[in-house]
């Protein structure tokens, strides 16, 4: 899988668990919990969607390693 389908793979999650985010102008360098009000729980329900849809667990000491989509996608490639 190349990172322009990870991050659809990826985007298509988030946009279940924040459906107000438009998808259309999305930032990936953005800090999701700055620019896009994401939660902790946000983060934790991203991080079990991710996990069921690409078999990437992702353990909580490396929610740090994930801001951004950016950095979230750095670390499914460098897991996958």
């Amino acid at each position: 899988m190349n990172r322009d389908e990870l991050r659809k793979a990826v985007l298509e999650e988030l946009s279940s668990i924040a459906p107000d985010i438009d998808m259309t102008t999305f930032d990936d360098t953005a800090n999701l919990q700055d620019a896009y009000d994401l939660d902790s729980m946000d983060a934790l329900n991203l991080a079990e969607a991710v996990h069921k849809r690409l078999g990437v667990n992702i353990p909580d000491q490396d929610y740090a390693r994930m801001r951004s989509i950016a950095e979230l996608l750095d670390y499914l490639t460098e897991k996958l």
